[in-house]
């Protein structure tokens, strides 16, 4: 399923470095994927809702094993 997540995440990524900010994938743990937002994301106040609405939507439609997204910090 790892492989799966990131599959996804790349054809996300151009969409949040289009906005200066970036994703990293670090694990995926029980159908939990857990991620790192980085540059402009890493800071931004409307990261949750980045994370929630946009990449954990995308993700659990394509993939249905998904239960949810979380963000990980350094």
């Amino acid at each position: 399923m790892k492989e799966q997540v990131a599959a996804v995440l790349e054809e996300i990524r151009p969409n949040l470095q289009a906005d200066g900010g970036d994703i990293e994938l670090v694990d995926v743990v029980d159908g939990v994927v857990k991620v790192r937002l980085k540059g402009a994301c890493a800071g931004c106040p409307m990261s949750q809702m980045t994370l929630a609405h946009g990449v954990e939507r995308v993700l659990k439609e394509r993939i249905p094993e998904v239960v949810r997204v979380e963000s990980v910090s350094l």
